[in-house]
């Protein structure tokens, strides 16, 4: 009998929801049980097998150098590496912290500051080492979970909708709450809720991050022009995505706008910090060889 691919589940700076969505698939998981052997998954067992692994998924974000150093050893240790939820691909809502100063806040918080050992930033994965696979969410969906380890057992690309919000809830038969007057962030929304919140009424708040080439700053002209207040809208972009380019760059902007030197139309040319890669620091990528 053929060995079993071996999957493992690692947890970095996170509130642990996503992976605990793994264990929600109960009427999966007998099933599951015989595809793979879970060989690494503190939350669901001690027992650890030595890696490699044929499947890793990552929850959680890189906020200490100890992290930086060990999702080093995970993607040499992994076949295929994936990252689940808005802390892993987007550095979470701890990613607040990258808008501030970590020391004062270690000072405010902490009564020995001295004690604590943490990075200046919240990052994704994705900026530390080389991710197959994004699966969006806060938390993720279990159904597109099951569908990117069934994609990956039979040797196929994850069947996950980049597509926004707006087209789960035309096939809801949803009425569009912006039309309505809610404010909603589901035209640059990642689909995958199942239009979750706009089914009862309510606007999007865009747990599930930014779509692919979204267009922030015509939704952020539409909202606005029907009376959003600008405040609740940088918050609202900086609730789980924080570190999410699409609403990073745009949240930016319209604080710039508060201070009296933004571009009201949204068409200013690289991101917020003028670096034209896109890249924060301005450093190179770091690849997983290093």
């Amino acid at each position: 009998m053929a060995a079993r691919p071996k999957l493992a589940v690692w947890k970095f700076a996170s509130c642990d929801g996503c992976q605990l969505t793994l264990l929600d698939c109960e009427d999966e998981l007998l099933a599951l049980g015989e595809l793979v052997d879970v060989a690494y998954f503190r939350e669901a067992t001690r027992a650890e097998v030595a890696g490699p692994y044929a499947l890793s998924l990552v929850d959680g974000s890189i906020t200490t150098a100890a992290d930086r150093a060990r999702i080093a050893e995970v993607r040499r240790a992994s076949e295929v590496l994936v990252t689940i939820g808005a802390c892993a691909t987007a550095g979470g809502i701890q990613a607040l912290r990258n808008l501030r100063d970590v020391d004062e806040l270690r000072a405010i918080v902490y009564p020995q500051p001295a004690y604590i050992d943490a990075l200046a930033t919240s990052t994704p994965i994705s900026e530390h080492v080389h991710v197959d696979f994004e699966l969006r969410g806060c938390p993720i969906d279990k159904r597109q979970l099951l569908e990117v380890i069934s994609a990956h057992l039979h040797g196929r690309a994850p069947a996950i909708p980049a597509h926004s919000v707006c087209v789960e809830c035309k096939q809801r038969g949803n009425p569009c709450v912006l039309v309505l007057g809610t404010p909603c962030l589901g035209p640059t929304t990642h689909a995958g809720c199942g239009a979750l919140c706009p089914s009862y009424r309510r606007g999007c708040y865009g747990c599930f991050g930014p779509m692919e080439t979204p267009h922030a700053p015509a939704l952020s002209r539409a909202l606005l022009a029907g009376g959003a207040d600008r405040g609740a809208l940088i918050r609202a972009l900086r609730t789980f995505h924080v570190h999410a380019e699409a609403n990073r760059v745009e949240a930016a902007r319209l604080e710039r706008i508060d201070h009296g030197d933004g571009d009201e139309d949204g068409d200013e040319d690289g991101d917020e910090d003028g670096d034209e890669d896109g890249d924060e620091d301005g450093d190179e990528d770091v690849s997983d060889d290093d």
